[in-house]
């Protein structure tokens, strides 16, 4: 099944060896699917979430049916990795907006922070410690070429996700038909594990706080996944204007009119600076910023926390883990520089370019991809900007087989793995592996025609 490509994006086969043996637990998902209608299939799938009301802004989430199987034997180091620096990168904010023990030991310099488009200068000496600032943080992991996996991106400010992971799951038991393996449960683990985070946020002597998920509203293109963590929480799912002051406590207004004291917040907001370019308090600031610095109230995920996000500290974090928790790292990141401004289009042809704030996939640039007029415009940019952006090596993402046409075709994936920072740091068994539905295609986020796959932890 496995056509010719490019030498960039022969990666490693998640189904099968090099010897082209089927890896563990993919024999029995392939014959479990063989003389099925594939396309039927995928109909049955996309039906099944569509009477779920599962949908990523405007558009449906794409499914694709055949689950990732990752044995046990993988999946326990990557998640322990995974928690090692989920830990670390707290340990970095606190420090960040505290101490600077990190810059003292010149690890990190003070530039790094401050220039950082989600510092937050007024957070300086003023972080609360409830729980965690980082309390649940989606990591972005890839595979190279021999299997290792890597941390591409580090994501804690509001990864979405979970609850897409979840729905996948439950879609795909309906449809799949006998025979697969079976995987570690996701539901409701996830929302265990979200719960108790949340908890962990709470101010002291709460020990059933009230929650809020307060979202932006229905144009979130999260906004199911919002919907569904209220629901399952037992929160009340706000937006700013529900939220009202009742004397010294905050409260959010219900809908009979009525209003609750509220304990814990979990942000899902895209908004999440304190201060809008024009150097005034945002309109989450001015709602959240004074009871949560004031103890009144748990924020879940805290104000501040891009500074974690900046791509340049992503190419920190391994020496993060060492000098914060005195351990070799479990996992290492993809290398990760600052962008070197004398580049010329043919070494960035090597290279990928980053914005070093970009999301979503957005102002990447894959040299290998690229024609040769636009890494001449992206040398000229990184010449007049270097310090905008970052570079990484081109890493040939995994591939994995993917329902396209009727027929199982390799297509390269990611996955977005979700630590929950609650009394421990856990990992949700198995996450959410994004898919590029496009052949040879790099970019796996679905505003880039991009899908998702669930993700089975085999015991």
């Amino acid at each position: 099944m496995a056509s010719e490509r490019p030498a960039f994006t022969d990666g490693y086969d998640e189904d099968r060896d090099g010897a082209g043996s089927p890896r563990p637990g993919y024999a029995e998902a392939f014959d479990a699917l063989a003389g099925t209608d594939l396309d039927g299939l995928c109909d049955a799938v996309m039906q099944q979430l569509e009477r779920r009301g599962v949908s990523f802004g405007a558009e449906p989430f794409v499914v694709d049916p055949l689950p990732r199987l990752i044995p046990a034997a993988e999946w326990d180091p990557l998640a322990a990795g995974l928690a090692q620096r989920a830990r670390a990168l707290n340990h970095f904010l606190l420090d960040a907006y505290g101490e600077r023990n990190i810059v003292q030991a010149g690890i990190v310099s003070a530039a790094t922070i401050e220039q950082a488009k989600g510092y937050e200068p007024d957070l300086a000496g003023r972080l609360p410690r409830l729980g965690a600032p980082a309390a649940v943080i989606g990591f972005d992991v890839v595979r190279d070429r021999s299997g290792e996996f890597l941390v591409l991106e580090d994501n804690l400010r509001t990864p979405s996700g979970f609850a897409y992971a979840l729905a996948a799951r439950a879609a795909l038991a309906e449809v799949l038909p006998p025979g697969f393996p079976v995987p570690r449960p996701v539901d409701p683990v996830a929302y265990e594990l979200l719960a108790g985070a949340l908890r962990a946020a709470a101010p002291p002597g709460r020990d059933e706080p009230s929650l809020v998920v307060l979202t932006d509203g229905p144009g979130n293109v999260a906004y199911y996944e919002h919907a569904q963590a209220a629901r399952r929480l037992d929160a009340v799912l706000a937006t700013l204007d529900d939220l009202v002051r009742d004397g010294d406590r905050l409260c959010v207004r219900l809908p009979d009119g009525t209003a609750r004291p509220v304990d814990v917040v979990y942000r899902r907001t895209d908004d999440d600076r304190v201060r809008g370019d024009d150097g005034e308090l945002t309109a989450i600031a001015r709602a959240l910023l004074h009871p949560w610095l004031g103890g009144e109230i748990g924020l879940v995920n805290a104000f501040g926390n891009g500074v974690a996000d900046d791509k340049f500290v992503h190419g920190c974090v391994e020496d993060c883990i060492r000098f914060y928790l005195g351990e070799q790292p479990l996992v290492r990141s993809v290398p990760t520089h600052s962008a070197d401004g004398r580049a010329t289009a043919d070494e960035l042809r090597g290279l990928v370019s980053k914005p070093r704030h970009g999301h979503g996939g957005k102002g990447v640039v894959i040299g290998a991809h690229a024609d040769t007029g636009d890494l001449e415009r992206l040398a000229t940019e990184l010449h007049d900007n270097p310090e905008g952006y970052v570079t990484q090596p081109i890493v040939a993402l995994s591939r994995h087989p993917t329902i396209v046409g009727g027929c199982l075709e390799p297509r390269h994936v990611d996955l977005r793995a979700f630590a929950f920072a609650g009394a421990e740091v856990a990992l949700l068994p198995g996450g959410l592996t994004r898919v590029a539905l496009d052949a040879g295609t790099l970019v796996v986020n679905s505003s880039q025609h991009g899908g998702g796959k669930d993700t089975w932890v085999l015991d």
